[in-house]
């Protein structure tokens, strides 16, 4: 991934300024621009001395030829050539080695930021754009607001998701656990049903809105990989499969925007109007070391190593992408509206955003018992940050143009379901079990309501949260 090479020079028509202001906007170093530029013009120095040797070069082989045709000694025209080769195949190995070092630099540059994102450093200043409650408006024209141990049914004795399931015999963590380590589980009878309903109503839900569903690998090559995820990514989230060889190196998908986003690889959109957009719907099962959260959400299947998630994945022509991304937002919204979850949307600070993301909004969502909203959804716009290095282009290039034009990327999820079942089992849980949301209840056969069928925890394992 990585900014167009192009914005850092002012004399092709690029905004250097801009760029340097977007990493003042993310808090990283704006030094890291001029290094970046320092090594771009380092690179096509080393460009210009080989193409230049290669044309002393070519009179050099004509003038062999001409020797050889007229049967003169050329030797010492030969010893040039020589030298010439070997001159142009030590500055191609120089060049190789200086772009390479170049653009591993420059995809740590991030996105341009847009405008509208709230610049700050702490996500403590990501702006509440705006809430949803199920009970709607009060009288004095505001949205209601959510109340810590009030969900659905139940104004007292809420529990935690993680009990709530314990309870409905759902979950089993602490085999899990022996079997997979930390964060390993297993979801038992109704707990598969209510897992597979999420999955197959977010399906039917993004299929009703234009979207193709669509199950890619569950695994990429390092090197595509490498096209679509940080290089941070690699070390915190990505679990490495080992192998011999580096057509062997694997690694499996942290979301199923990796493979969708490659899917598309050096292919050329000529004619955008009616080839695009494109709307994916992306099913896959999804593995993360969460190697950076330790210690957080650790009761439950909040914060998991495998979890299965329903992604948006959207690619537009670059005139249209903001009104795509308001789109998936639009189709978040309308996801846990009706399921009737509480939630806030925010609009995340600069300093938070991702390399790729020029803008991401959160949706969190309302878990009563305890009593705080927690993220189930991000949207991003990449705009042409992934798909420069994945090669997508789009329009048909004319004559005296001398920029390529990529299409725009967004992703965002719909729903990851076992982190959404944990917000949705704290909200429905009644005295009794587990009352289902009406539009899951045609994926349950029918069904409205899980009774518990087991004791809560003994005190000694039971949790705050």
């Amino acid at each position: 991934m990585g900014i167009d090479l192009l914005m850092l020079q002012e004399e092709k028509g690029g905004d250097l300024k801009g760029v340097i202001a977007s990493q003042k906007k993310r808090f990283a170093p704006d030094s890291l621009v001029d290094d970046v530029l320092v090594m771009y013009k380092d690179w096509v120095k080393l460009d210009f001395q080989r193409n230049q040797l290669a044309k002393e070069l070519n009179k050099v082989q004509k003038e062999i030829g001409m020797k050889m045709k007229a049967k003169e000694d050329a030797t010492e025209l030969k010893e040039k050539k020589a030298g010439f080769d070997k001159q142009i195949a030590d500055l191609v190995a120089q060049s190789k080695e200086a772009e390479e070092a170049m653009r591993k630099k420059a995809n740590t540059i991030g996105n341009i930021v847009h405008d509208s994102v709230p610049v700050s450093e702490t996500e403590d200043d990501n702006r509440v754009e705006r809430t949803f409650h199920p009970d709607g408006m009060t009288p004095n024209g505001e949205m209601t607001k959510p109340l810590k141990g009030v969900g659905r049914t139940l104004s007292e004795g809420l529990l935690s998701h993680h009990e709530v399931m314990h309870r409905l015999d759902i979950l089993e963590m602490e085999r899990g656990a022996k079997v997979a380590g930390h964060r390993g589980f297993y979801l038992t009878g109704d707990g598969v049903d209510l897992n597979q309903a999420m999955i197959s109503y977010g399906l039917d839900f993004l299929r009703k809105r234009s979207f193709k569903k669509i199950m890619p690998p569950f695994f990429m090559n390092r090197a595509v990989m490498g096209k679509t995820a940080q290089l941070s990514e690699f070390d915190e989230a990505l679990y490495k499969i080992e192998g011999a060889g580096e057509d062997n190196e694997k690694y499996l998908i942290a979301t199923s925007e990796q493979p969708i986003s490659a899917l598309h690889m050096d292919e050329w959109f000529e004619k955008p109007s009616e080839q695009l957009p494109i709307r994916y719907a992306g099913y896959s099962t999804c593995f993360r070391k969460e190697a950076g959260s330790s210690g957080r959400d650790v009761l439950g299947i909040f914060r998991i190593h495998q979890f299965e998630k329903i992604e948006q994945f959207c690619i537009t022509d670059p005139a249209s992408s903001w009104e795509m991304f308001d789109e998936m937002i639009a189709n978040s919204e309308a996801f846990y509206q009706s399921l009737g979850l509480p939630y806030q949307l925010i609009s995340i600070v600069s300093g938070a955003l991702n390399n790729a993301a020029a803008k991401k909004y959160d949706l969190e969502a309302w878990f009563p018992h305890q009593g705080e909203y927690k993220e189930l959804v991000s949207v991003s716009n990449c705009t042409d940050y992934q798909s420069r290095t994945l090669e997508v282009r789009c329009g048909i290039k004319k004559q005296g143009d001398t920029k390529k034009v990529y299409v725009h990327m967004l992703n965002g999820t719909l729903c990851a379901t076992e982190r959404a079942l944990c917000c949705l089992v704290e909200n429905y849980q009644t005295p009794e079990g587990l009352a289902i949301p009406e539009v899951l209840q045609p994926y349950m056969q029918g069904r409205t309501f899980l009774p518990y069928v087991r004791e809560g925890f003994p005190a000694a394992k039971s949790g705050k949260k």
